[in-house]
Protein backbone atom coordinates (compact mmCIF):
# COMPACT_ATOMS: atom_id res chain seq x y z
CA UNK A 1 0.00 0.00 0.00
CA UNK A 2 2.87 2.35 0.86
CA UNK A 3 4.60 1.73 -2.45
CA UNK A 4 1.40 2.06 -4.51
CA UNK A 5 0.97 5.52 -2.96
CA UNK A 6 4.58 6.34 -3.84
CA UNK A 7 3.94 5.45 -7.47
CA UNK A 8 1.03 7.91 -7.51
CA UNK A 9 3.33 10.52 -5.94
CA UNK A 10 5.99 9.96 -8.61
CA UNK A 11 3.51 10.16 -11.50
CA UNK A 12 2.02 13.33 -10.06
CA UNK A 13 5.46 14.97 -9.82
CA UNK A 14 6.21 13.92 -13.40
CA UNK A 15 2.97 15.49 -14.62
CA UNK A 16 3.37 18.74 -12.65
CA UNK A 17 7.08 19.48 -13.06
CA UNK A 18 7.93 20.69 -16.58
CA UNK A 19 11.55 19.61 -16.01
CA UNK A 20 10.60 15.96 -15.33
CA UNK A 21 10.73 13.72 -18.39
CA UNK A 22 9.85 10.28 -17.02
CA UNK A 23 8.55 8.63 -13.86
CA UNK A 24 11.84 6.74 -13.60
CA UNK A 25 13.73 10.05 -13.51
CA UNK A 26 11.56 11.15 -10.57
CA UNK A 27 12.20 7.84 -8.75
CA UNK A 28 15.96 8.04 -9.16
CA UNK A 29 16.83 11.73 -9.06
CA UNK A 30 14.23 13.80 -7.18
CA UNK A 31 15.19 14.55 -3.56
CA UNK A 32 11.65 15.65 -2.73
CA UNK A 33 10.37 12.26 -3.81
CA UNK A 34 13.12 10.46 -1.87
CA UNK A 35 12.05 12.38 1.24
CA UNK A 36 8.52 11.02 0.75
CA UNK A 37 9.86 7.45 0.45
CA UNK A 38 11.69 7.78 3.76
CA UNK A 39 8.76 9.53 5.44
CA UNK A 40 6.17 6.93 4.46
CA UNK A 41 8.30 4.27 6.15
CA UNK A 42 9.17 6.41 9.17
CA UNK A 43 5.51 7.33 9.65
CA UNK A 44 4.54 3.64 9.61
CA UNK A 45 7.12 2.96 12.33
CA UNK A 46 5.87 5.96 14.31
CA UNK A 47 2.24 4.82 14.11
CA UNK A 48 3.29 1.38 15.38
CA UNK A 49 5.11 3.01 18.33
CA UNK A 50 8.64 2.29 17.12
CA UNK A 51 9.52 5.88 17.96
CA UNK A 52 13.31 5.55 18.10
CA UNK A 53 13.55 3.73 14.76
CA UNK A 54 11.12 6.22 13.19
CA UNK A 55 13.15 9.19 14.36
CA UNK A 56 16.44 7.56 13.33
CA UNK A 57 15.10 7.01 9.81
CA UNK A 58 13.80 10.58 9.57
CA UNK A 59 17.21 11.93 10.66
CA UNK A 60 18.92 9.76 8.06
CA UNK A 61 16.51 11.15 5.46
CA UNK A 62 17.34 14.69 6.58
CA UNK A 63 21.05 14.11 5.95
CA UNK A 64 20.37 12.46 2.58
CA UNK A 65 17.86 14.97 1.19
CA UNK A 66 18.16 18.23 3.16
CA UNK A 67 14.44 17.91 4.01
CA UNK A 68 13.38 17.38 7.63
CA UNK A 69 9.98 15.73 8.14
CA UNK A 70 9.09 14.54 11.61
CA UNK A 71 7.83 10.94 11.44
CA UNK A 72 4.65 11.97 13.24
CA UNK A 73 3.60 14.38 10.47
CA UNK A 74 0.66 13.27 8.33
CA UNK A 75 1.09 13.73 4.57
CA UNK A 76 -1.64 13.13 2.01
CA UNK A 77 -1.45 11.87 -1.55
CA UNK A 78 0.52 13.37 -4.45
CA UNK A 79 2.60 15.91 -2.52
CA UNK A 80 5.08 17.70 -4.81
CA UNK A 81 8.18 18.90 -2.96
CA UNK A 82 10.04 21.00 -5.53
CA UNK A 83 13.81 21.21 -4.90
CA UNK A 84 13.07 20.87 -1.18
CA UNK A 85 16.32 21.92 0.49
CA UNK A 86 15.69 23.41 3.92
CA UNK A 87 12.06 22.30 4.32
CA UNK A 88 11.02 21.55 7.93
CA UNK A 89 7.69 19.85 8.75
CA UNK A 90 6.78 19.43 12.42
CA UNK A 91 5.41 16.47 14.34
CA UNK A 92 1.71 17.41 14.40
CA UNK A 93 1.61 18.99 10.94
CA UNK A 94 -0.98 17.63 8.51
CA UNK A 95 -0.83 18.09 4.74
CA UNK A 96 -3.73 17.30 2.42
CA UNK A 97 -3.75 15.92 -1.11
CA UNK A 98 -2.25 17.50 -4.27
CA UNK A 99 -0.20 20.13 -2.43
CA UNK A 100 2.99 21.81 -3.65
CA UNK A 101 5.80 22.91 -1.31
CA UNK A 102 8.96 24.76 -2.38
CA UNK A 103 12.38 24.88 -0.71
CA UNK A 104 12.91 26.74 2.55
CA UNK A 105 9.34 26.24 3.80
CA UNK A 106 8.67 25.67 7.52
CA UNK A 107 5.49 24.13 8.88
CA UNK A 108 6.30 24.74 12.53
CA UNK A 109 5.06 25.77 15.94
CA UNK A 110 5.24 29.02 17.88
CA UNK A 111 6.61 27.47 21.07
CA UNK A 112 3.47 28.49 23.00
CA UNK A 113 1.18 25.57 22.14
CA UNK A 114 0.91 22.04 23.47
CA UNK A 115 -0.63 18.97 21.85
CA UNK A 116 -1.48 20.04 18.32
CA UNK A 117 1.35 22.53 17.68
CA UNK A 118 1.72 22.64 13.91
CA UNK A 119 -0.51 23.72 11.00
CA UNK A 120 -3.05 21.70 9.06
CA UNK A 121 -2.70 22.28 5.32
CA UNK A 122 -5.79 21.62 3.20
CA UNK A 123 -5.98 20.07 -0.25
CA UNK A 124 -4.48 21.66 -3.37
CA UNK A 125 -2.45 24.27 -1.45
CA UNK A 126 0.71 25.89 -2.83
CA UNK A 127 3.34 27.10 -0.33
CA UNK A 128 6.01 29.18 -2.04
CA UNK A 129 9.72 29.50 -1.38
CA UNK A 130 10.76 30.47 2.15
CA UNK A 131 7.25 30.71 3.61
CA UNK A 132 6.82 30.07 7.35
CA UNK A 133 3.48 28.69 8.57
CA UNK A 134 3.60 28.66 12.36
CA UNK A 135 0.91 27.46 14.73
CA UNK A 136 -1.96 24.96 15.10
CA UNK A 137 -4.40 26.49 12.62
CA UNK A 138 -5.79 25.48 9.22
CA UNK A 139 -4.80 26.69 5.76
CA UNK A 140 -7.94 26.20 3.67
CA UNK A 141 -8.22 24.22 0.45
CA UNK A 142 -7.02 25.75 -2.84
CA UNK A 143 -5.02 28.52 -1.14
CA UNK A 144 -1.65 29.97 -2.11
CA UNK A 145 1.02 31.28 0.27
CA UNK A 146 3.45 33.72 -1.29
CA UNK A 147 7.24 33.54 -1.09
CA UNK A 148 8.71 34.42 2.35
CA UNK A 149 5.27 34.99 3.90
CA UNK A 150 5.02 34.47 7.66
CA UNK A 151 1.58 33.01 8.36
CA UNK A 152 0.44 33.09 12.00
CA UNK A 153 -3.32 32.68 11.73
CA UNK A 154 -5.97 30.71 9.90
CA UNK A 155 -6.25 31.07 6.13
CA UNK A 156 -9.73 30.75 4.55
CA UNK A 157 -10.16 28.44 1.54
CA UNK A 158 -9.50 29.87 -1.95
CA UNK A 159 -7.23 32.63 -0.62
CA UNK A 160 -3.84 34.09 -1.37
CA UNK A 161 -1.59 35.04 1.56
CA UNK A 162 1.42 37.35 1.28
CA UNK A 163 3.67 39.46 3.47
CA UNK A 164 5.23 39.62 6.93
CA UNK A 165 3.07 39.31 9.02
CA UNK A 166 1.03 37.63 6.30
CA UNK A 167 -2.29 39.06 5.16
CA UNK A 168 -5.04 37.19 3.38
CA UNK A 169 -6.19 38.37 -0.03
CA UNK A 170 -9.48 36.88 -1.18
CA UNK A 171 -9.69 35.65 -4.79
CA UNK A 172 -13.42 36.17 -5.31
CA UNK A 173 -14.18 32.65 -4.15
CA UNK A 174 -12.43 31.33 -7.27
CA UNK A 175 -10.50 28.11 -7.07
CA UNK A 176 -6.74 28.61 -7.39
CA UNK A 177 -5.06 25.27 -8.19
CA UNK A 178 -1.59 24.61 -6.82
CA UNK A 179 -0.70 23.20 -10.24
CA UNK A 180 -0.38 26.84 -11.28
CA UNK A 181 3.24 27.28 -10.25
CA UNK A 182 3.22 31.07 -10.60
CA UNK A 183 4.83 32.44 -7.43
CA UNK A 184 5.28 35.98 -8.77
CA UNK A 185 1.93 37.43 -9.79
CA UNK A 186 0.42 37.59 -6.32
CA UNK A 187 -1.40 40.66 -4.99
CA UNK A 188 0.59 42.75 -2.50
CA UNK A 189 -1.69 44.25 0.18
CA UNK A 190 1.05 46.58 1.47
CA UNK A 191 1.56 48.06 -1.98
CA UNK A 192 -2.20 48.43 -2.36
CA UNK A 193 -2.42 50.26 0.98
CA UNK A 194 0.46 52.58 0.00
CA UNK A 195 -1.33 53.40 -3.25
CA UNK A 196 -4.49 54.29 -1.30
CA UNK A 197 -2.48 56.52 1.06
CA UNK A 198 -0.73 58.23 -1.86
CA UNK A 199 -4.11 58.90 -3.46
CA UNK A 200 -5.44 60.44 -0.23
CA UNK A 201 -2.34 62.65 0.07
CA UNK A 202 -2.76 63.79 -3.53
CA UNK A 203 -6.45 64.61 -3.01
CA UNK A 204 -5.66 66.59 0.14
CA UNK A 205 -2.83 68.48 -1.58
CA UNK A 206 -5.15 69.49 -4.41
CA UNK A 207 -7.77 70.62 -1.91
CA UNK A 208 -5.21 72.77 -0.04
CA UNK A 209 -3.98 74.33 -3.31
CA UNK A 210 -7.55 75.26 -4.30
CA UNK A 211 -8.18 76.84 -0.91
CA UNK A 212 -4.92 78.83 -1.15
CA UNK A 213 -5.88 80.10 -4.62
CA UNK A 214 -9.30 81.21 -3.34
CA UNK A 215 -7.64 83.02 -0.43
CA UNK A 216 -5.25 84.87 -2.78
CA UNK A 217 -8.10 85.83 -5.09
CA UNK A 218 -10.10 87.13 -2.11
CA UNK A 219 -7.12 89.24 -0.94
CA UNK A 220 -6.74 90.81 -4.38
Amino acid sequence: MIFKGLLDDARSIRDRDPAARTTLEVFLLYQGFHALIYHRQAHWLYKHKHFFLARALSQFARHMTGIEIHPGATIGHRLFIDHGMGIVIGETAEIGDDCTIYHGVTLGGTGHDTGKRHPTIGNNVLISTGAKVLGPFTVGDNSRIGANAVVLQEVPPNSTVVGVKARVVKIDGQRVPSYDLDQIHLPDPLAQELCRLQHRVYVNEQKIKREEMRDREADE
